[in-house]
């Protein structure tokens, strides 16, 4: 076996767990195949005869690739204007992706990734990185470039954030309720200014492949764009359950076309997930309510 072979067939080995950490830290199984093989080439580029651990190196620049990605999406999608949902869904008359949720269900699921989707980018990484596979804040701090006590810091803020968004009681339930009915009728009547006072300054909109199909941007990050996205839409959403939790449904002669999955926390909306892809919507447990509380959202 020649040396190509035998660092090819060492990455080989690595390669689960830098996809792992290169998904969690990214939210898209397909930029976390760019980032592990970007890792590769820097490998294969390297002179690692005098790394002693191949996998925490390796895990360095993954997670420098990530945090890169991280940075060059959000400072792109920042920007509001394009930021649309389908033109078809405007008028309304009437997601994470399986193999995503498959990758993250060994130790984080879709309803913690969308809240590190509201994550500054170095907080995210600093999060997964120490809370999720355990690597020290000494390791972490030159990738962020910060001390090991800031690196610590920026994680300490991800986990409050993130703890602040555990699984409600019935109380906080009827008050996401509300807060998901309060957006759907602010969007439908263009009132801008409702709209920004339910949303998270840091508020992510996604869309699966299906809806960006259709139209939609693939993610609206802050919360003026996700205003600007929504405001004097959602004429014909209709309040309902989601697996169990507050959300929005489209459907049309009777068959679901939109589920919209939000994330609440304190009173306040997190992240939105547009799904339209049938094989996804049909794994969905879905009822429609019943418009009482759109017309009084906080009765």
């Amino acid at each position: 076996m020649d040396d190509d072979d035998w660092l090819a067939q060492r990455f080989e080995a690595h390669r689960p767990h830098l996809r792992a950490v290169a998904f969690r830290i990214l939210g898209s199984l397909s930029d976390a195949e760019d980032a592990v093989q970007e890792a590769w080439l820097r490998l294969s580029r390297s002179d690692t005869s005098e790394v002693e651990n191949l996998g925490g190196w390796l895990t360095t620049v993954v997670a420098r690739v990530s945090l890169n990605l991280l940075q060059t999406r959000r400072s792109r999608r920042e920007d509001p204007q394009g930021a649309r949902v389908p033109d078809e869904l405007a008028g309304w008359a009437g997601t994470a992706q399986p193999e995503d949720e498959a990758l993250l269900s060994d130790s984080v699921g879709p309803a913690l990734l969308v809240i590190l989707d509201s994550l500054e980018p170095a907080e995210r990484l600093a999060f997964v990185l120490h809370d999720l596979f355990a690597v020290p804040f000494d390791e972490i701090a030159p990738i962020v470039g910060r001390s090991p006590a800031a690196a610590r810091q920026l994680a300490s803020r991800a986990r409050r954030r993130v703890r602040g968004a555990e699984p409600p009681r019935d109380a906080d339930r009827r008050r996401q309720r509300e807060v998901v009915a309060a957006f759907l009728t602010a969007s439908r009547n263009g009132q801008f200014d409702a709209l920004l006072a339910l949303l998270d300054p840091r508020i992510t909109l996604r869309a699966d492949d299906a809806t960006v199909r259709m139209g939609a941007s693939s993610e609206v990050l802050g919360a003026r764009a996700v205003a600007e996205t929504f405001s004097g839409r959602a004429r014909g959403a209709r309040l309902a359950l989601i697996d169990g939790a507050p959300g929005a449904l489209w459907a049309v002669d009777g068959r679901p076309r939109v589920a919209f999955r939000f994330t609440v926390a304190a009173g306040k909306i997190l992240a939105i997930t547009m799904t339209s892809d049938p094989a996804t919507l049909s794994t969905l447990d879905m009822e429609v309510l019943t418009d009482e509380i759109l017309t009084d959202p906080a009765g």
